[in-house]
Order: C-alpha cells, then structure tokens, then sequence
C-alpha cells in the first residue's frame, strides 16, 4: 500500500520549488479545512482541496467552481496534498511539475454531512462549506466518465447560497486571493526578443513580474558613515520605475502614478532593450549647459510636452527576465544593469555610475560644481522596497519640501505673485504649521504659470494651526493645501522658519498630506556606538531578514512604539539563533544589562520586572537577540491595579477570516452595548486583540472576573461560533475568545512588536472602520509595515488618554451575581 503523499513528494523536487514538502498528519485539533487554490499552470485551473485523513483530498476544476445548482462542474481526481499546501502560494519554477502561479482563492472549514471516510471511498460527498467566498451545501461525486484519472463533478445544492450562473460568476466577481494582494494576470504570448548577456547573467528567484513595486528611499544623514559604501550623485530629478514587460512599458513615480504617457521618447528607449521582463530603477533628470541636474528645466520639459531633452539615469535593477533580484547584493545587480545598458548604447538611457575617490573628496567636488548631493549604499545592500539606513544621501545644502499654503501680490514690475507662503505638518499633532516665505528663483514664465495654478485653490481662512499675524499676513491670498514646493535655504531658526529660501520647483509626484520636516540622521545610528554584533545573521530564513533589518525596523518604529511600552513591565522573545533555534521567553532584565531599563524586584509575587521607556533600552534589546516584546496590562504607577484589559480572540487555524471578522464585530458590539470605548489591533498570528483602557480602580480579580463575564455572556449567545473554554479541543469550528491575559503577571504582545513566526509580521493596531479591508491578522509585517506607517495617524494616540471604568451597571447587563 502507498504511504501518504508519496506521489505526491515522488513529483517534486523540493530543491527547487517553493511549495511544502509537508508531511500527513493533523497537529493540534481544528475543524476540518478546505481551500482553492486558483493556478496558472499550462491552463488555468482552480484545485479544490478538502481535508480528510491527514492530507488534502484534491480536485482539478477546469472552470471552478458555480455557485449554479444546474451547472455540474467536472472535477480531475489528483494526487493527495499535504496541510500545509492550504496556505501556498508563489511561483512553481518552468521545468516543474506544475509550473506556474497559485493563488490561494478560496479557504474555510468543510462540515460533512454523512460519515465523509466512507463517502470519499464510495465516491459521493455531501457537505457544507463556511469559507470566505463560499458558503452553503455542495455536492461533490465521481462518475464513469472514461480517463486517466478520476472525473468527478462539483454541484451546488439550491440552498439560500446557490445563483444563477446568468446573473453571477463567482470566479469572475472575486478573482483576488483571500490570503494575500495577488493576483492571477492572464499569460500574455512570450517576447522572443535575444537575451542579452545581462540577462543570462542574472540570478535570483524565478517570479511572476509583480504589477506595483515599492521603492528603496535613502535616509538623510548629517555626515559619512563608516562601512563599505558606494557613492553616486544626488539627481535633482524625479524618481521612475520603469516597469517592462516584452514591448508593454510603463513608467511609473515614487507613488504609483502612471506617468508614461509624459514620456513617450523614454518608452520607446526602454522598448528597445529588448526584455521580455523587468523593473528598473532610476531618475528622470534634464540637464544644464554644465551638465547639471536643472529641476525647473524638468518641469519646464513637462509642461511643454518635449521629453526629448530627459536623460533616465537608472541605478538599480530589482527584477530582470523573470526572476527577483532584490535579495542579491546591490553590487551584482548593479553589475548586471551596466553590462545590460553597455550591450544597448542610447542617449535617453544612462547607468548611474558610483565613483572611487573619498567620499569627503567627492562631497566636495559635488557641491563646488552646483550638484545636490550625494547617495551612498551599503555595497552589500538589499532592494527592500521602504525607506533603509543601507541608502543614503549627502545634501550640499539643506533642502526640502514644503505644504504651499498662501502667496503675497507681486511688487514693482513683478509678474504673478510676490513670494509663496510655506508650511509643514508638526510631527506631534500633525498640524499645519506656518515655516517661512520663498520670493526668489522664480523665472518670469514660472511666475505666470504658478500664479495659474494657484489662483483656484484661494479660500477665506489659512489651513495653519497658528497663522502668522500682523505684516506677515497683511494681503496674503491663502490657499487649499495641496501644492509641494521644493525649496533650499540656509538655515531655519528655532521658531520653524526658514531663512535665504530659494524655490527649485513644484513637486507632482509627491503627496503634500505627509510631509514634514526632513532631518538628518546621525552617521552614529547607521553604525551605532551600541556594537550590534553578528548583524549579518539571518532571523528568519524566509524572507532573508538579518539582525540589522531587525534593529533598524525597532529603530524606525520606536516612536510608535515606545508609547505602548512606556512604564509597563515587558517580557521579551529572544531568539540567539533565528527562528529556527531555540526560542526564550525572559521577564526580567537582570542579566541582559540593556542601557536605561528599570527593574522591579517585587512587581508580581516577589518576581522581578523591567521596563523599557528608552529608545536605547530597546536597541540594546534587539542587540541580545530580541523579536518580541509583550506588555503587562498595568504599569509601574499601580501594579496592583490594571489599567486596561484585553479580549484575545483565538480561532481554530482552519476557519476563514470571515469567521474571526465576524467574531471582532460580534464582541465589538457587546462592548459598545456596555459603553467601553475599545481599541483594535490584528495579533500578528490568526486572530485579533481587543483592548479596553480603564482608570486604575478595580484590582486584577475584579478585572479578569468582569472580562470573563463578557466572554461567557458571548459563548452563550453563539455556542456555535465563540467558545469561552481554553485548549484546541474547545475550539474546533470555533474562536476561543482569551480573557486568561487578564491576570497580573499575564501579558500580551505589545502594538508594533514583531512577532517570531515566518516572514516577521506584525502586530499592528487599527481603526474601527479598517476592520472589513483587513484580510488577515498578519498581512503587515516587517517590510511593508513602513508604508503603512507613512501614510496614516496613530489608531491608537489616544489609548492613553481614554477614561473609563467597570460599573455596576455593567455587571448587571452582564448578569454577573
């Protein structure tokens, strides 16, 4: 008799594909799973895959699945897939069995309706599915069609779930997965264009072309560090990518926006490459006389629709013929760019080449010759797609972008407007404050055109939190926010307000909603007087996340998350090897000697405790080995008396994410029925944290009483759905809803923490009205948090100021005794 998944492990080589070797069995106790999993392969298929018997039972469907009771779908017996395969998605490498790209389309729990070992060897199958997509009683049942395999048909029952295929194609309507962004693009014919000899030389992981890609963003920094860098110059331009696939080009900015149609010389160019698939990365620039960046020349370009005079220098080439090159080093993909624009000479198209000197030497010789600056990389550096302490840039003077927030009427022969009114958000309040004037390096055509684009964003009143008053603001027309000036200047005063402004232009491919002002990092934080030993070693194997990308991760968020931290005893996750070692769980810091933590000797029981309310207590944190960081629910003015407490919901693994958006909602409007302002956060792992901050008055037993009232009053409610018991046995089919974190001593993983699982995700507090976009509790993590974080407020800034407590009338609608 074959063992389980021989035929299936007998097809594969796990060297080279990416999906899981796995092997049957069940694990820990969870209601049975399904998935569909949407694969474009030499057809494009859906494989419908049901738990039974430690592996996945699986099916090919041609067409996928109807939700039509009158439309039998045929269903290709295949081999058995392991568990883990419910949650694979990526790209099965050409020359593989099954090569091509999956999707996980579909997943939930399946509920038989009759004894399911019998019927699956019978060959008919009668089940309920409660999935994300799918829903209802299906109907699944070999026939005596002849073939190599077994055909079997997929039918709806005519349940309240079941539509008419006429009105409604499910696969059609919801064609994304459920697990993640991707998608499937329909195969285009292949590009039969010769490959250059820096395609063939290209390594990396074969892939799918991503359609959107984030760029790596430099870090301003006040001198060179030390370490081994390379150094290119600072383009006065704009940022592009360029993304191509065989003669289909797009242009596109930092942001997203399509600006291909702009430059339709540099498609061409592009074209000519030759590439059947590829993103680069680089700057639009229009050069001076001297062969200097002019960034008013470049707009002046885009305004008058002539192209022609863009250069694109290109510096990076993080995707070339299908594979992902962004975890090579940046020399090798730097190498490979050069030997490609070598091979394909033009004039619209030129390498960014680093230079050798000294780097002072070099900073030098940019700023006498009128240049902005300098970028430099770590010569080892990876394409991360956020903004790194690997890049970064060298300003000869100080420059930056402001909110254009009014203008004053010109003077004496002056066409226009007299000087534009400049503002940036405060980084406490996000406020509009007012920084200064700009009045010169405006040409006459740029006044007139400028003064077109301002005149219809005038309205009454400034948009400044504290608009200036007296002369300053005497004839000023104040506009809308919504214009980005670039502008140097000498130096800004202590009050905020520039000096010798200059203006260099308008910015279009920037949002003006975010800015606020840039300032210069520390060479000492790119290399650190903390010695951070081994920031080579990789964490997590997955993704290539070393203990560097770790440490600057904790450093970019610590003003996110040191606020959660502050004054409450944290318990670490320590992992001296990664994540494949051993992993330690630590609350007290006595023997890690971390910078500034405090200790308590008897915070708990006699136990001791420490507190982490530094950003170099947290560094030194990451420097022995730290990933997670888990927070009490009091802090060190009172440890006897909470000041929050927290629902954890936990479900069984195997149901959707429908099932745990449900179950937020359901306790959501339990609490708002009590009068509980309550925030949200995703776990970082399957389920969601609900977090309810309350003056310090009730101990912990009162606490931890009244939050498992709420839990069981919610069990009771929906015994089907929630359970208010402990163990995977008592939540099969259902979430087990935690209050058990409500006990002194207990802790729960801190908002920003990582959490020590593939990929590093995150815990990530949200809004309210985020809840039904999230897709899952893990889909940020430790490299995209940052785009997150770049373009929203805090959902949880007011957590702390929030005041409320348990009353009698809250126990009595609880019907506590």
């Amino acid at each position: 008799m074959a063992k389980p998944l021989q035929e299936y492990q007998r097809k594969r080589d796990f060297n080279a594909t990416p999906e899981p070797s796995g092997k049957p069995g069940r694990g820990k106790a969870h209601a049975l799973q399904y998935c569909i999993q949407k694969h474009d392969a030499s057809h494009l298929h859906y494989d419908f895959r049901l738990e039974l018997d430690g592996t996945l039972k699986s099916w090919a469907i041609p067409k996928g699945p109807s939700l039509d009771p009158s439309v039998k779908r045929l269903a290709v017996h295949v081999e058995d897939h392991p568990l883990d395969y419910a949650s694979f998605e990526g790209h099965i490498p050409e020359g593989h069995y099954g090569a091509g790209d999956v999707i996980v389309w579909d997943r939930g729990v399946w509920i038989p309706e009759d004894n399911a070992r019998e019927g699956y060897a019978k060959g008919k199958l009668r089940f309920r599915l409660q999935g994300e997509k799918l829903s209802g009683v299906w109907h699944l049942f070999r026939t005596r069609l002849a073939g190599k395999k077994e055909q079997w048909m997929l039918v709806k029952s005519n349940d309240d779930a079941a539509r008419s295929e006429a009105d409604y194609s499910i696969v059609e309507a919801q064609p994304d997965s459920v697990l993640s962004e991707r998608t499937l693009v329909p195969r285009r014919a292949k590009v039969t264009a010769p490959r250059s000899k820096a395609t063939r030389s290209a390594t990396g992981r074969k892939v799918q072309l991503p359609a959107q890609l984030q760029p790596q963003l430099a870090t301003l920094v006040d001198s060179p560090p030390a370490g081994d860098w390379r150094y290119e110059v600072k383009f006065d331009g704009y940022r592009i990518l360029a993304r191509i696939e065989g003669d289909d080009v797009h242009l596109f900015t930092r942001n997203g926006h399509d600006w291909s149609a702009k430059m339709p010389h540099q498609v061409a160019a592009l074209r000519t490459l030759g590439l059947t698939s590829a993103w680069l990365d680089g700057e639009m620039v229009v050069n001076d006389a001297n062969g200097v960046a002019d960034f008013q020349a470049l707009q002046n370009a885009f305004d008058t629709q002539d192209d022609e005079q863009i250069t694109y220098y290109l510096f990076d080439l993080p995707y070339l013929g299908g594979r992902d090159l962004r975890q090579t080093p940046l020399q090798a993909r730097r190498s490979t760019l050069s030997q490609l624009l070598e091979s394909n000479p033009s004039d619209i198209l030129r390498f960014s080449a680093n230079f050798d000197e000294p780097v002072t030497a070099l900073l030098d010789s940019a700023c006498r010759l009128g240049l902005e600056g300098l970028v430099g990389k770590r010569a080892d550096s990876l394409y991360q797609g956020r903004r790194s302490a690997d890049w970064i840039k060298l300003k000869c003077s100080q420059r930056q972008e402001f909110v254009v927030v009014g203008y004053t009427d010109p003077k004496g022969s002056r066409n226009g407007f007299g000087a534009l009114l400049l503002a940036l958000h405060d980084n406490d309040s996000g406020e509009l404050r007012y920084a200064g004037k700009v009045g010169t390096g405006f040409s006459v055509a740029t006044l007139d055109s400028l003064h077109d684009r301002l005149k219809p964003l005038e309205v009454a009143r400034p948009a400044l939190a504290k608009p200036p008053t007296g002369s300053e603001a005497r004839g000023v027309h104040w506009l809308k926010p919504h214009l980005l000036a670039e502008v140097a200047y000498a130096q800004m005063t202590r009050d905020g307000v520039v000096r010798h402004a200059v203006f260099h232009g308008l910015r279009d491919d920037k949002a003006a909603s975010a800015i606020d002002l840039e300032r210069p990092m520390s060479a000492n934080a790119i290399t650190p007087h903390m010695s951070l030993t081994h920031p080579e070693r990789v964490i997590d194997a997955t993704s290539g996340v070393t203990k560097r990308d770790v440490a600057e991760y904790y450093a970019a968020v610590a003003p996110w998350i040191l606020p959660q931290l502050k004054d409450r005893p944290v318990a670490l996750v320590r992992a001296p090897e990664g994540l494949a070692g051993e992993l330690f769980f630590q609350k007290h810091g006595g023997q890690l000697h971390l910078p500034k933590v405090l200790t308590y000797d008897k915070a708990q029981a006699g136990q001791a405790a420490m507190v982490i309310n530094y950003p170099d207590t947290l560094l030194g944190a990451v420097q022995m080995n730290m990933l997670e960081l888990h927070t009490w629910s009091a802090t060190n003015k009172d440890f006897d008396r909470p000041d929050r407490f927290v629902l954890d919901l936990d479900p069984d693994p195997a149901l959707p994410w429908k099932a745990m958006f449900e179950a937020t909602q359901l306790t959501l409007t339990l609490l708002d029925e009590l009068g509980l302002k309550v925030f949200l956060k995703t776990s970082g792992g399957k389920g969601m944290h609900l977090v309810v901050p309350l003056t310090r008055r009730a101990d912990w037993d009162e606490v931890k009483a009244f939050s498992h009232a709420i839990v069981d009053y919610l069990a009771r409610l929906f015994p089907d759905r929630l359970s208010a018991v402990s163990g995977p046995k008592n939540r099969v089919g259902r979430i087990f809803i935690d209050y058990l974190r409500n006990s002194q001593g207990a802790t729960t993983a801190c908002a920003y923490s990582l959490r020590a699982r593939e990929g590093l995700p995150v815990s990530v507090p949200i809004w309210r009205d985020e809840l039904p976009e999230l897709k899952s509790a893990n889909q940020w993590h430790i490299g995209n948090l940052h785009a997150r974080l770049a373009e929203i407020d805090d959902p949880w800034a007011d957590i702390n100021k929030t005041r409320q407590s348990i009353t009698a009338r809250m126990r009595k609608q609880l019907e506590m005794a």
